[in-house]
């Protein structure tokens, strides 16, 4: 088939993101890229899910791990018996499903539409190792179709950008940042992006600024401290970010600092543009958890430790931006003030990301 990954950086290529064969799921380590270019092999979709919370793969890299995984776990069930088997996938997709906490909802899309599958494919007497090729293809379905939805947010976005123009990100928007990047070259806009570090993990300095390089745009790397200077000094057109959380309020969970991003743009009259999809699981923040990650992580960089023993750390993985701070919402259905995202809904029911 025709992928839609053509044209985009080494990153964000099927392959590289995560890739059942052969009874192993290979993941890129986004934790070390681009410093070195290695990949943790899982032989087991709990070592899938292990390396989902220890964070090898980030931002939408983890759905595509678990659609994954449910192949890996398929290779593992073997011949079982179809009600055994169908036990076996029902606790993996539950495994995957919550490997962290904030993502459980929008990770059970994803795990869910491959039971469903999975179901399908038994009842045709499909098992063992030809059900996890099937499952495998059908999670590169997923990933494709992923992109491709994906697609018109970026391009929605791109109309936002002025020619020349200069946008801000925060952490690692992944399809997103990959989609306008191509959107924009294919409309000759050489946009320039501003890419603030994104301790403790940097993902905006090595994930976000490597795609960004990778595809030929020019692109800065400031530390997570600089933004409210350098919107206003570099002249900043736009701020964005994705969100691993997009309640039915308009409130944005997404990567801890992006409110503060969010603050200094509202200071300086530079529009934030949100972008993915609104959450119906999540009408309020009243049912959002918000992950805790280990504290030890703030007291060093890349491994390497940068205070005193006996100093302490605090590591909330997300922050919430308020529905005020957001000029709009950037979805597959269109651009929504934080306010209309029962318009979302009213478009259609949110469809399996799977299916």
């Amino acid at each position: 088939m025709e992928r839609a990954d053509e044209g985009m950086a080494f990153l964000l290529r099927y392959e590289n993101v995560a890739w059942y064969e052969d009874g192993k799921v290979r993941i890129l380590d986004r934790r070390i890229y681009p410093v070195r270019t290695e990949y943790v092999v899982c032989s087991s979709h709990e070592e899938v899910a292990q390396a989902i919370a220890d964070m090898v793969t980030q931002s939408g890299g983890p759905y595509t791990a678990a659609a994954m995984g449910m192949a890996l776990a398929a290779w593992e069930a073997g011949d079982m018996r179809e009600e055994k088997l169908l036990e076996y996938m029902e606790r993996a997709a539950h495994t995957l499903s919550h490997a962290r906490p904030t993502t459980v909802e929008k990770m059970k899309r994803v795990v869910e539409g491959a039971l469903e599958e999975t179901k399908k494919l038994v009842g045709d007497d499909i098992t063992g190792t030809a059900l996890a090729e099937k499952l495998a293809e059908y999670a590169v379905r997923y990933i494709d179709q992923n992109y491709r939805r994906f697609e018109t947010i970026g391009s929605l976005l791109a109309d936002r950008i002025p020619a020349g123009g200069t946008i801000m990100t925060q952490c690692f928007a992944e399809t997103i940042i990959g989609t306008l990047l191509k959107e924009c070259r294919k409309r000759g806009n050489e946009i320039k992006l501003i890419c603030p570090e994104t301790r403790p993990y940097f993902q905006g300095a090595r994930l976000t600024a490597s795609v960004a390089c990778d595809m030929g745009f020019d692109v800065t790397v400031i530390t997570d401290n600089m933004p409210a200077c350098v919107m206003r000094e570099k002249k900043v057109d736009l701020f964005t970010s994705a969100a691993d959380v997009i309640t039915m309020d308009g409130h944005i969970v997404n990567k801890i600092g992006t409110f503060q991003i969010a603050l200094a743009a509202s200071y300086w009259g530079i529009p934030y543009y949100a972008t993915g999809i609104p959450n119906q699981a999540h009408p309020d923040m009243g049912s959002v958890k918000v992950e805790q990650r280990d504290p030890q992580l703030v007291l060093e960089a890349m491994g390497t430790k940068v205070t005193m023993p006996g100093v302490k750390g605090y590591y909330p993985a997300f922050d919430v931006t308020p529905p005020e701070l957001v000029r709009g919402i950037v979805t597959d259905r269109g651009v929504f003030e934080p306010g209309e995202l029962k318009r979302y809904a009213e478009k259609g029911l949110e469809k399996n990301e799977c299916s």
